[in-house]
């Protein structure tokens, strides 16, 4: 609720903004009038992109009335604050400014980053990336879980006598996978838990093991079907991880630029330490690392 009002005060300003100055528009690509006010076409799809969410389990027809209908709530009542010369009010100024340079800010930034992007550009970090990405293997393997030991060396006695594997996973394994034989698909290092995984990847295509296997989600008993160099992502499949990527590094150095280009200087000793303090934090974390815990999969 509070996210939508701040966005409706948002567009509020925006609206006595427009009020004071807009030029008419022709009548085709006006959506509604309200008053003398008018709504175009162009200014409703602003809206849509700004207050859309609110409304994201609605039809797209309602939903684009819902957004008409908050946006004549807007110009409603920027017309009371007019006649009400809230225009005139300092804070208002003050936030209309301030909607004004968020706004400029993201134009420039949409000219000179985002639309700036080409797809070579795109290919050429793709290529530069693929070259840092180290090989490795995944494995396609099958499972049986069972939730005591016993259960698990039973199973594997069974296999020893000739069982097929996906019979005795469709007869005793607990798992979401039973029915399908065990089957896991293929996994790379880091996506299982570490004594599945272990326990997996020291296994050849063909092989299951002899001993069961525990984890927190019971006992394993684990067979590998195929080993295989895991594939790296086609171009394609991370363009648009790329393209977000690219785009962060480009605001980065569009903002270092725009701040080296004019002078900034923090004139509150409070704020000036904080600053000092965050920089010596970041340098400090930059020289450092960290490594996050494997996701656990039991399946």
């Amino acid at each position: 609720m509070l996210r939508l009002y701040s966005r409706l005060l948002a567009l509020s300003a925006v609206a006595l903004l427009a009020m004071q100055g807009a030029a008419s528009a022709a009548d085709g690509d006006v959506v509604a009038k309200v008053g003398k006010a008018q709504i175009t076409q162009k200014e409703l799809s602003l809206a849509e992109g700004d207050l859309g969410d609110q409304f994201e389990q609605m039809p797209p027809d309602q939903k684009r009335l819902a957004v008409l209908s908050a946006l004549i709530d807007i110009k409603s009542l920027a017309m009371e604050a007019e006649k009400a010369k809230l225009a005139d009010d300092p804070d208002v100024k003050q936030r209309i400014a301030f909607l004004r340079e968020r706004a400029l800010h993201n134009a420039w930034f949409q000219k000179e980053g985002v639309d700036a992007i080409t797809d070579a550009e795109l290919q050429k970090r793709y290529d530069a990336e693929i070259k840092k990405v180290k090989p490795v293997d995944e494995i396609h393997a099958k499972h049986i879980l069972v939730k005591t030991k016993e259960e698990a060396e039973a199973a594997i006695k069974e296999l020893n006598d000739g069982k097929k594997f996906d019979d005795v996973a469709k007869e005793k394994s607990s798992g979401p996978s039973g029915p399908d034989g065990g089957d896991l698909g293929f996994f790379g290092p880091g996506q299982m838990v570490p004594p599945f995984e272990k326990a997996a990847f020291a296994l050849k295509a063909g092989e299951y093991t002899k001993e069961p296997v525990q984890t927190q989600f019971g006992w394993h008993v684990i067979e590998v079907v195929e080993k295989r160099p895991q594939p790296l992502p086609k171009f394609d499949e991370v363009k648009d991880q790329l393209r977000q990527l690219v785009m962060r590094e480009k605001y980065v150095a569009i903002v270092q630029k725009a701040r080296d280009d004019v002078k900034v200087e923090f004139t509150d000793p409070k704020v000036k330490e904080q600053i000092e303090t965050l920089q010596k934090t970041s340098r400090a974390a930059a020289a450092g690392g960290g490594a996050a815990p494997a996701p656990a999969a039991g399946q």
